[in-house]
């Protein structure tokens, strides 16, 4: 028996749409990073980009466990002396919550081309409507 390996010029990418509203942030960004990477299918191949492109709705209402909320902090760094900045989690969620899902996404995919190409194909929204219908998306139960 043979093992197939998919090539770049045989992928086609579906398309799914997750409503993350009463959902954990943790589990469903591993499920949305699953999707983008292409692990839940039988074809995967590790340095082919084959994952499928997800939309996710309802950024706005995904929840947090324990004291997250008031402990958790996001940091950046200008690259300037004294240019790192902090930001609690709460401020950060009613700032941007999209930023939310894709930082604890990016967290789980590869740190590589490979990696920046998947997360192009996630698109957030606060709200419950999405302007991807072009694409034809599949709801999906995370």
């Amino acid at each position: 028996m043979k093992t197939k390996m998919v090539k770049h010029k045989e992928v086609t990418h579906d398309w799914f749409v997750v409503d993350a509203e009463d959902k954990v942030l943790g589990r469903v960004s591993t499920q949305i990073a699953g999707m983008l990477s292409g692990k839940n299918r039988p074809d995967y191949t590790p340095n082919v980009d084959n994952g499928a492109g997800v939309v996710v709705i309802n950024c706005g209402k995904v929840r947090v466990t324990g004291k997250k909320e008031s402990q958790k902090v996001y940091k950046r760094f200008s690259g300037y002396p004294s240019g790192q900045r902090e930001v609690v989690y709460s401020k950060m969620f009613e700032k941007s919550p999209e930023y939310i899902v894709r930082h604890a996404v990016m967290g789980m995919l590869p740190k590589n081309k490979l990696g920046s190409r998947m997360i192009k194909r996630l698109k957030l929204y606060v709200g419950a409507e999405h302007r991807q219908t072009a694409q034809k998306p599949k709801e999906k139960k995370v």
